[in-house]
């Protein structure tokens, strides 16, 4: 069996190494793929850029692929999956219309509020003096948001009216995220705590994956402007089974319910991002039509079934039949970023420390990296994600950084508290 991972990030690295164990499969391609990807066994990187629908097909149709999956959201936007499923090529990713829940925050607001799922209060606005008028009447914090596709970033959490406006103006000019910005969602800030569910969906049924959680901002304490995401640990604490519960009956089942009522065929991952407040109501904050980067690293470092078989189902509409199997560890992920991230940085700083071969318990993911002969080079802003598995957070998180106090280039930095929020809960 034949198996193409679209992208280049730290998420493709995770999907290639675990596609690249199930049963059957023999060959994984990953385009473009990056340093990672290029030397781990069994993988080979194709230069084709994520966005170049017409090629992914092409080379896809003359390799006879048996199963594309698309690791990032851009692609998705750009209707990769659409050409695939013309041409008669299985592609676990939704189409350009499902895609839309992520690739526009207003649409993904619109139909939460339609479908009765719990989210902010908020209201959208492409006009500027609309949007500063709209000022008056909020209450302190807010949460400012690029309407399209902004890597992560396009979010600013304004504590008065002087920086939600200078927040807005370089939004809706372009300045800021260009064409993401030019619709501005403007919503209540909530407090609590966060955390992820992902899921397998297709056919009308879905099958939950291990919750997790993210750490957006830049800075040690939460603090700084967001970024991609610092690091992540799976499973989150706050999720326990009563959480499960009502996340699945009031955020899964209302969406999969809304997207057949408005007739859009969903098959790929979904990935709902929640804020879970002193209510106990899980509140949809984003919604992404793909896994996460860098919770898929600590969630497929526990994931004991097979990833290929479950994607096969979704695609079958056999998914009620699968079963995840997960690892009683906890698995926590650092992500090592190049200096000036995330604003400016520079690329093409040789990576020194990098261990030869994992443990089996520590696995260091590439994102933003390239080769250049024997050197493997910096190549973005998120560069590693050094993740490791534990009996506890404490323990991955000692695992992780053990390894990541070992790698370094120029420039080189990443938070050192990744998991505190489950490592306080312990103590």
């Amino acid at each position: 069996m034949k198996v193409l991972i679209i992208g280049s990030g730290g998420r493709e690295h995770a999907l290639a190494w675990k596609v690249s164990q199930s049963p059957g499969v023999e060959t994984v391609f990953v385009a473009p793929g990056n340093a990672g990807t290029e030397t781990e066994p069994g993988v080979s990187n194709v230069p084709i850029a994520a966005t170049d629908v017409v090629q992914l097909a092409e080379f896809a149709r003359r390799q006879v692929v048996d199963l594309t999956i698309i690791g990032p959201e851009a692609p998705l936007v750009a209707g990769v999956s659409d050409l695939f499923r013309e041409r008669g090529l299985r592609c676990f990713g939704p189409t350009s219309d499902g895609a839309r829940l992520e690739g526009s925050k207003a649409f993904s607001k619109q139909f939460l509020r339609k479908h009765g799922i719990p989210t902010a209060h908020h209201a959208d606005f492409t006009r500027l003096e609309d949007a500063v008028r709209h000022l008056d009447d909020v209450n302190w914090p807010i949460v400012i948001k690029a309407d399209g596709l902004a890597q992560g970033k396009g979010v600013v959490i304004a504590q008065d009216r002087e920086s939600a406006v200078s927040a807005v103006s370089e939004m809706l000019s372009g300045e800021a995220f260009g064409e993401a910005g030019h619709r501005v969602v403007i919503e209540e800030f909530l407090e609590g705590e966060e955390a992820s569910i992902m899921c397998l969906v297709g056919g009308g049924d879905f099958l939950i994956m291990s919750s997790s959680q993210d750490h957006k901002a830049a800075h040690n304490g939460d603090t700084g402007p967001n970024t991609g995401g610092m690091g992540a640990y799976s499973p989150a604490p706050v999720v326990d089974r009563d959480m499960l519960e009502r996340i699945v009956r009031q955020v899964i089942r209302p969406t999969l319910k809304g997207l057949h009522d408005e007739r859009i065929e969903y098959c790929g991952f979904l990935y709902a991002g929640l804020m879970i407040g002193r209510d106990r109501v899980p509140r949809v904050l984003e919604f992404n039509c793909r896994l996460g980067d860098p919770e898929t690293q600590p969630i497929l470092m526990r994931l004991e079934s097979d990833l290929v078989g479950h994607c096969m189902a979704a695609l079958e509409g056999t998914l009620s039949r699968e079963r995840a199997i997960w690892s009683g560890k906890s698995a926590l992920a650092v992500v090592m970023a190049a200096g000036g991230y995330p604003q400016h940085y520079e690329t093409g700083r040789k990576i020194d420390g990098l261990p030869r071969a994992g443990s089996g318990a520590v696995k260091v993911f590439h994102a933003g990296t390239r080769r250049q002969g024997d050197s493997i080079l910096t190549a973005g802003g998120r560069v590693l994600c050094v993740t490791a598995l534990g009996d506890s957070v404490a323990e991955a998180q000692d695992a992780a950084y053990s390894v990541a106090r070992t790698v370094r280039w120029d420039g080189s930095w990443y938070r050192d508290d990744i998991g505190h929020r489950a490592i306080d809960r312990d103590s």
